[in-house]
């Protein structure tokens, strides 16, 4: 007979985990080392919320369920910030960490579960052996059905214990998506054959329910046009019908579009602020109909909400405009040479040059990284005023290969974790991670964990020695300057440091470094140390500044 470590590390390979990313400790370590003996494997980050992190970025990035292992106590509550943002992003991962023993809490012990029910996060609590292999393989089943992060709790007095390690943990049928009602069908069929302008939005929601090609079989038949949510980029991009993402990221001539728009289908998306860019983006007059899992509709634009599985309802509304004969909308056609050009995007628009000073303007920079990148690309960003820029100028193959920590939260200092977990989960696209200089120091100790990991990586630091947003934001506020301003920082030495290859990026002649960085086959991690014009203001946060 097997310890309860043994047989939940067993069991964790047997149920689908091919990668686990932690920080050992005397909670989680003969766990992990189990995930090890049974093939699982495992990247040693330098923080466990850099580990969850990189679990997170890696379902991101591949849809597929990873692993972070920490030991109990401060090596749970170091997760929170990037559990958080999982959790809010609908991530499928699982937390294996130690607990207080089952016996009674020990003097540094914490209530756990009431932690991360704080944030959202259901809990499975190993406290009998006998079930464990069982409970086990239902933690990892909920992560991958439900979209959501579970923690495994190991109590610290049954690690050691026998556990029965026969058997084969029962499996889940098959996922059956929810599909609506007809009743719930007919105000948004009665909505669409008045539709003169329909526009189709698709959200993340979407691109987890795999409903990418139905919906853009149900785009043309409708003859909409179509846009999505920055968390999924590029799901219409193969469609010539394609806005490019809704909200504060849109190009103009994108946004003139959208609002023109009389429908709205919105499939999978919680329709937030920033997507509909403070109210603007679309015709206050349009019908918005909202399609998605959760029944609350927060934003409190909809008019006519389905509760369902993105796919299914598409699936049945498809079938019923062609039932019906629902008129197609003549709008792309009349509209033909206005889409073609707002296809076009912000490279296509004229930014002038603020380079100068030994700093680089960030549009300028973006722009000609653009052309430097190859087409498969795994875009990680962190957060913070910088995330524009590759969000305009760096157009992605999926929504896989955007990776966007810390929006769900609104946290920065995730992505150069998140950057690991996107390498170790797709080998096969290159990883380019942007981060601004307060998220890279946040987040710095994982640059070591992206170099020893030997994947091919990319890191953009938009250095403008400040708390960019913050500083546009809430100095003409009366903030004080010595809050958000700081003294440059050579990360370029301190990524050498960490042994990988560096340059400062003052001017654009500077980046040929990338060229060669590119034809040498892209060893290890090159980081760009990026000394950017503090002064060029993101256009969303200008529009942000005009209203407040």
């Amino acid at each position: 007979m097997s310890t309860l470590a043994e047989v939940v590390g067993r069991t964790l390979a047997d149920s689908g985990i091919r990668h686990a990313f932690g920080v050992v400790g005397g909670g989680n370590i003969l766990a992990t080392a189990a995930l090890t003996a049974s093939g699982v494997h495992y990247t040693a980050a330098r923080h466990e919320g850099g580990a969850l992190a990189m679990a997170d970025a890696y379902f991101r990035a591949t849809g597929n369920v990873a692993l972070c292992t920490t030991t109990h106590g401060p090596g749970v509550t170091n997760t929170v910030t990037a559990l958080a943002d999982a959790a809010k992003n609908r991530s499928g991962l699982v937390l294996l960490c130690g607990d207080a023993p089952v016996s009674g809490p020990r003097p540094h012990d914490i209530d756990q579960s009431a932690l991360l029910a704080a944030v959202g996060v259901r809990v499975v609590r190993l406290t009998d052996p006998a079930t464990a292999r069982e409970d086990t393989a239902a933690a990892v089943r909920t992560a991958r059905d439900g979209h959501c992060p579970v923690a495994l709790f190991l109590p610290g007095d049954l690690i050691d214990r026998p556990a029965p390690d026969s058997g084969t943990p029962t499996t889940a049928g098959a996922y059956t998506p929810r599909a609506p009602e007809d009743r719930d069908l007919e105000p948004v069929l009665a909505a669409l054959a008045g539709a003169r302008r329909p526009l189709l939005l698709a959200g993340l929601g979407a691109w987890h329910a795999g409903a990418g090609k139905v919906l853009r079989e149900l785009g043309d038949r409708l003859g909409a046009l179509f846009a999505t949510t920055v968390m999924a980029s590029g799901l219409f991009r193969e469609s010539p019908w394609s806005l490019g993402v809704c909200g504060g990221f849109a190009a103009p001539p994108a946004a003139t579009l959208m609002g023109e728009a009389d429908v709205v289908l919105v499939f999978g998306a919680s329709l937030d602020t920033f997507t509909l860019h403070g109210g603007r983006i679309l015709d206050p007059a349009a019908t918005v109909v909202r399609i998605d899992l959760a029944e609350e509709d927060r934003s409190g634009r909809a008019d006519l909400t389905v509760r369902g599985d993105a796919h299914a309802v598409a699936v049945r509304l498809l079938d019923a405009v062609g039932d019906r004969e629902l008129p197609a909308s003549s709008w792309r056609g009349h509209r033909a040479p206005a889409v073609a050009g707002a296809r076009a995007g912000w490279a296509a628009l004229a930014a002038e040059d603020a380079s100068g000073g030994g700093r680089i303007d960030p549009r300028t920079l973006t722009r000609t990284l653009a052309g430097m990148l190859p087409a498969e690309r795994t875009v990680v960003l962190d957060g913070g005023h910088f995330i524009a820029w590759p969000a305009m100028y760096w157009p992605v193959p999926d929504p896989a290969a955007f990776v966007f920590t810390g929006a769900a939260f609104q946290s920065i200092g995730l992505g150069l974790a998140g950057a690991v977990g996107a390498a170790v989960g797709r080998p096969d696209r290159l990883t380019v991670a942007a981060a601004g200089d307060g998220g890279a120091l946040m987040g710095l100790p994982e640059l070591d964990t992206l170099v020893r990991s030997g994947r091919p990586a990319l890191v953009v630091v938009y250095d403008d020695a400040a708390y960019g947003f913050e500083e546009h934001m809430y100095l003409p506020r009366g903030a004080d300057p010595a809050t958000t301003s700081f003294a440059d920082t050579d990360f370029a030495t301190v990524a050498r440091g960490l042994g990988a290859a560096a340059v400062t990026v003052r001017r654009t002649g500077d980046l040929d470094a990338v060229l060669a960085w590119r034809e040498a086959g892209c060893p290890g991690t090159l980081v760009l140390d990026c000394k950017v014009v503090p002064g060029v203001i993101a256009p969303f946060l200008a529009d942000l500044l005009a209203r407040a």
